[in-house]
């Protein structure tokens, strides 16, 4: 009798969460839909106002940045390559939600003209807002070397 009111006290808040969970999912999809197919105005859809995204990146002498990009200025830059020329392909989504708050960390590899150009790993902060999930933010790394061959989504 316990386990079942346990059930149908939690059974509401596991449903929102894979709701959510699809949800934050579809938006981190619909970015990258966007950019292979150069659509700034459909990845202008999936951000935040003021969205940043950020790089973690090594010097030659090995020191470590963080370059800082506005969304909005990546979001126009992929209009100057013909549709399907940028392709970032996830090998994974690891989702974490509270309220409306939500984080995904999304191991890559990113091809160029069907090449593969780096790879390395996403870090997404999402804000549901209005009852959409939204990013904020988005930091990653890039490295060259220990690239794994992903298929085409």
């Amino acid at each position: 009798m316990k386990t079942l009111l346990f059930l149908l006290i939690c059974l509401p808040a596991f449903a929102q969460t894979s709701t959510d969970e699809a949800a934050v999912k579809t938006t981190i999809k619909l970015l990258f839909d966007g950019m292979r197919k150069g659509d700034s105005t459909q990845i202008k859809n999936t951000v935040m106002t003021g969205a940043t995204l950020q790089t973690v990146a090594k010097n030659k002498d090995g020191e470590v940045s963080v370059r800082n990009e506005d969304m909005s200025k990546f979001a126009a830059s992929v209009v100057k390559y013909p549709p399907f020329t940028l392709d970032e392909r996830l090998s994974g989504m690891d989702i974490k939600i509270d309220a409306e708050l939500a984080t995904a960390w999304t191991p890559y590899v990113f091809y160029l003209k069907e090449q593969k150009s780096h790879c390395g790993v996403n870090a997404f902060t999402l804000v549901k807002v209005s009852g959409n999930w939204k990013i904020q933010n988005i930091i990653d790394t890039r490295r060259k070397e220990n690239c794994p061959d992903l298929p085409k989504p």
